[in-house]
């Protein structure tokens, strides 16, 4: 082939494709034309997979709001039970070793708790109230050294309650306003992979904590919480059945 049929192919090809594009541009242009002339009909699914959800705090009272930005579940303010304990369980299994440390989550935690309302004297409320932190820390919530595994790889775990909540009396409550809340919980755990991206998996398991909504519950200081919002009592280390 000599270089004059070479030119003349490649002319021959430039023009094919000049008229290709000027083609495709008159396509589009009738095609915004006609959407043009259409009425808008939204997309539920581009409206939905551009605007997150709205996270549950923003139509529910919370005692801190800001502590979604630790990665920590906020404390709604209300008086019903069961939303608490969804809450409450959610809130145990719920942290981003990148943005807070161990012992600042367990603080936080400690936050829910009200002292238990069976026991007359202050001193022993006081005393059981240390206790029930404590038994959360070393038996219920993920231990510190799990902590420390997950963090050396910017982990970070979400629990949600998941099915109905089953609630049990609390032994010796003549108030009546304790009780007992059970359910089943998802638990995700989301690890760097270490290339840039990350791998999660889930881990099912269930567990009770016991509630007090009623006027005797001690609200959060300088927070918008009030006698008979419902506070934590108990985490409990094994699952409570009616």
């Amino acid at each position: 082939m000599t270089a004059r049929t070479i030119r003349r192919s490649i002319a021959w090809a430039v023009i094919g494709a000049i008229v290709l594009i000027i083609g495709i541009v008159a396509l589009i242009i009738a095609s915004l034309s006609n959407a043009g002339s259409a009425p808008p009909t939204p997309d539920p699914t581009t409206i939905s997979a551009s605007t997150p959800d709205p996270a549950p705090t923003l139509t529910t009272a919370v005692v801190d709001e800001s502590v979604i930005n630790r990665g920590w579940v906020p404390e709604p303010i209300t008086t019903d039970p069961e939303a608490y304990v969804r809450a409450a369980l959610a809130a145990a299994g719920t942290f981003d070793t990148t943005k807070a440390e161990y012992e600042e989550w367990i603080a936080y935690l400690g936050t829910w708790f009200t002292p238990d309302t069976r026991y007359a004297s202050e001193a022993d409320r006081i005393a059981e109230l240390e206790a029930a932190k404590l038994e959360m820390r070393q038996t219920v919530v993920l231990p510190e050294a799990e902590w420390d595994s997950l963090a050396g790889e910017d982990g970070r775990v979400s629990s949600v309650t998941t099915g109905d909540v089953v609630f049990s009396p609390v032994p010796e409550d003549q108030s009546g306003d304790m009780s007992i809340g059970t359910a089943d919980i998802t638990i995700t755990f989301t690890r760097s992979d270490g290339a840039g991206g990350e791998v999660s998996y889930e881990e099912q398991t269930r567990l009770s904590v016991q509630v007090l909504c009623g006027e005797a519950s001690v609200p959060t200081p300088d927070s918008s919480q009030a006698a008979g919002d419902c506070k934590v009592v108990r985490l409990l280390s094994e699952p409570v059945e009616p």
